[in-house]
């Protein structure tokens, strides 16, 4: 009797032990997969930012285009029609802007050469110049974009990569006086803002971009020219696409660009069709408007997208934001 009590004890206290042992076992599993669910969602969290960062996706971001933007940036380049550049082995990145978000397939110059495309962009209407002459042959006192937005109350701006010092008057070295439209226009306070507000460009670690991307004091209205070189004027296509690509990412970068009301359009002045990209969250992922347009149709859109009034002819052109999402 006395071994049958002693061995009852023995197999209560194993079967105790075992119980609890399980109860260890099943609190360690309940902890791991805690513990493997909070690695997961802070990764997933992780993920979700780094692809609204991603300057390989700009496009698509966001279901609808902001009432107003806060920004427009043109960035323009030089001398080159679609189908030399778009889809080429020179311009892969330029290429790869144009599949990620949207384009005008038939965009038309609105004059020639150069200087003509310019004024009628910035002001709708060419002023019958036919030339590529100094300001100092085409002084302008019609109203243009960049006195719009600073009549609105916003800020417009000019980085003319390699100009010499603010609102150069004359071409120097690899600077084009005719690819920067505000040097003409003398009207109202329009001489006095291109001595303020026309400035060299810089370079892409320093410089007035490159410190307004970083410090986010972008300008209402800013109007990008790379020099004679990086524009691909006098330089390969390819040159201008690795300048895009050193450039363009720190715009899409940048808190402006993240916060979804600002829009990046890069375009060539000249030749029919011009290359062209449009670029902001809300734009369609390969979207793209094929009805024939021109340079006015640019100033339209941007005009709307600040909420301005329309200049002279580009109360004529299409819409071309419906078709884009911009």
């Amino acid at each position: 009797m006395r071994r049958l009590a002693i061995l009852c004890v023995l197999v209560a206290a194993l079967a105790s032990c075992s119980s609890g042992g399980n109860s260890k076992a099943k609190a360690a599993t309940t902890t791991s997969r805690a513990a493997s669910s909070s690695t997961s969602a802070s990764s997933g969290a992780t993920s979700a930012t780094s692809t609204a960062g991603d300057p390989s996706h700009p496009c698509g971001r966001t279901a609808t285009a902001p009432a107003r933007y806060r920004h427009v940036i043109w960035l323009w380049m030089e001398n080159h029609a679609w189908s030399s550049v778009i889809g080429t082995g020179s311009a892969p990145y330029q290429t790869g802007l144009v599949n990620a978000c949207g384009s005008l397939r038939a965009e038309a110059v609105v004059g020639a050469p150069s200087l003509p495309n310019y004024l009628g962009a910035t002001a709708g209407q060419i002023f019958g110049i036919h030339d590529d002459e100094n300001p100092s042959s085409h002084p302008l006192t019609a109203d243009n974009l960049f006195r719009q937005v600073r009549t609105a109350g916003g800020t417009s701006k000019s980085y003319e990569e390699s100009m010499p010092s603010n609102c150069t008057l004359t071409s120097a070295g690899e600077y084009a006086v005719r690819h920067n439209p505000a040097a003409y226009y003398t009207g109202a306070d329009d001489r006095a803002a291109c001595m303020r507000d026309d400035v060299p460009m810089g370079s892409v670690t320093q410089g007035p971009f490159a410190d307004a991307l970083s410090t986010d004091t972008l300008p209402t209205f800013a109007f990008i020219t790379p020099n004679v070189c990086n524009d691909t004027h006098d330089c390969p296509v390819a040159t201008g696409d690795a300048w895009l690509k050193s450039w363009v990412p720190k715009i899409l970068t940048s808190a402006a660009y993240q916060r979804g009301d600002t829009a990046l359009i890069i375009g060539y002045d000249e030749y029919s069709p011009v290359p062209n990209m449009w670029i902001a969250p809300s734009v369609r992922p390969g979207a793209t408007f094929g009805p024939s347009t021109d340079h006015y149709a640019l100033l339209r859109a941007t005009e709307e997208m600040l909420g301005l009034p329309l200049l002279a002819d580009a109360a004529n052109a299409p819409d071309v934001r419906s078709a884009l999402n911009v």
